[in-house]
């Protein structure tokens, strides 16, 4: 069955003819190829535009080996362009060329061009695409599938669909495989074979061991606050390692520029400043946070909150932790300091949403803890508690909505209801 991937070719058709190159991002096997030379190509068929005017490439192919070279590539592309009509240059894992930043620019001094690539190695950060690309660059960041496409295409109810999608994610070869064995070994494999041997081989990593080990502390501590001194204390403590911070903040950005985790820094509403240690990390697919752990720890809890992160991610949000101090008297008359926390503030254009996930409001006391943090804000924008069951949206005197994991997720505009 294919997936459509609407959401990103909508975020293409916005793009056309606007005079930039667009840049396809993402983790790898998330499908950015997929709907390029897929969906998207088709797209442009549909549209009647002739196959002489896309000219398409994937240069990660033994067969274009010779196509790596700047120059035979400007050359090649120079050749196919044989009038003044509206070309379509679409080209697979960019990074294979080198100086393919010039390639690209001078490309697009020509008038008759449109310009898509994909890539997924650390030249492809938004920074360096702005730097890169002298401005040129406007980056589409893909993600694995989101739950939504990821039902559209599951064979099997509503409730087992959510339970997979949460214990082996949304990479979109999942879905054709019949049995959790292969799923797990096609996941575990992937990790360490595929994103970690890439990433220790384009840093010149010298101790892999290190690399590994750091990726299994954060897959275990998803959802939890934690900082690089944190994580050299943990090493020196449980590992008898002498690894420091300066090395596991520069591993972590390794992590980030192959867009294997993705983190949330905390935000002082009420001082309305950020407070950049400690973080948040999360793993752009809970099925690849779970393969390093051997799916052993399929915790409800975080995974959600995982989830819940990417969502907002995927439709554009940025994302922030929250923190608030109030004040409280204590049983001795005391009056102290508190900090809570709120979970997400999703920010786009004039829009500000304040999220919390609970897997579970088993009771009163619950439901408060859950509410006083988004009660103690004091602005007017849209409080939302999101709850790992299935339930009948509602929203209280107090102005607190409360939806179900699976209502915000199938729903795109289940923020604004």
């Amino acid at each position: 069955m294919e997936i459509k991937r609407e959401y990103y070719l909508e975020q293409i058709r916005i793009r056309e003819n606007n005079g930039m190159i667009k840049v396809i991002t993402g983790v790898r096997r998330c499908g950015k190829s997929y709907l390029v030379f897929k969906l998207f190509m088709k797209e442009l068929r549909d549209r009647g535009i002739s196959k002489d005017h896309i000219i398409d490439i994937a240069l990660d192919g033994i067969e274009n080996e010779e196509l790596r070279d700047p120059h035979a590539l400007y050359q090649y592309i120079r050749s196919r362009i044989t009038d003044d009509e509206q070309y379509f240059i679409l080209l697979d894992e960019i990074q294979f060329v080198e100086r393919f930043p010039e390639v690209l620019n001078s490309l697009l001094r020509m008038d008759n061009v449109d310009i898509y690539v994909t890539g997924s190695n650390s030249r492809f950060l938004s920074s360096d695409i702005l730097t890169e690309f002298r401005g040129r660059g406007d980056e589409i960041r893909v993600y694995p599938l989101s739950f939504a496409e990821y039902v559209s295409a599951y064979e099997g109810t509503e409730e087992d669909a959510w339970n997979a999608y949460m214990t082996f994610g949304g990479l979109p070869r999942i879905l054709s495989m019949k049995t959790d064995e292969q799923k797990a070994k096609y996941l575990s494999d992937l990790f360490k074979e595929t994103y970690l041997k890439d990433i220790i081989e384009h840093n010149n990593l010298k101790n892999s061991t290190e690399m590994e080990d750091l990726v299994n502390i954060l897959a275990s501590a998803v959802g939890s606050l934690t900082n690089p001194k944190k994580l050299e204390n943990t090493f020196r403590t449980v590992m008898q390692s002498g690894i420091t911070d300066k090395t596991i903040k520069m591993y972590i950005d390794y992590l980030r520029e192959a867009f294997l985790i993705d983190i949330a820094i905390r935000y002082d509403i009420k001082g309305k400043k950020y407070i950049s240690t400690p973080m948040k990390i999360y793993f752009a697919d809970p099925g690849l946070r779970n393969a390093r752990l051997g799916f052993r720890q399929i915790e409800e809890t975080h995974l959600m909150e995982n989830i819940i992160y990417n969502e907002l991610r995927r439709r554009g949000y940025s994302v922030d932790v929250g923190l608030i101090e109030v004040r409280e008297t204590e049983e001795s008359g005391k009056r102290v300091r508190k900090q809570l926390e709120i979970d997400f503030i999703a920010y786009k254009g004039n829009n500000k949403y304040y999220i919390q996930s609970a897997f579970a409001l088993p009771d009163a006391e619950k439901k408060m803890q859950e509410e006083r943090p988004l009660l103690s804000i004091g602005d007017s924008f849209k409080k939302i508690i999101v709850v790992g069951i299935h339930i009948k949206l509602k929203r209280d005197d107090m102005g607190i909505t409360t939806m179900g994991i699976r209502e915000f997720l199938l729903k795109e505009n289940s923020l604004d209801l």
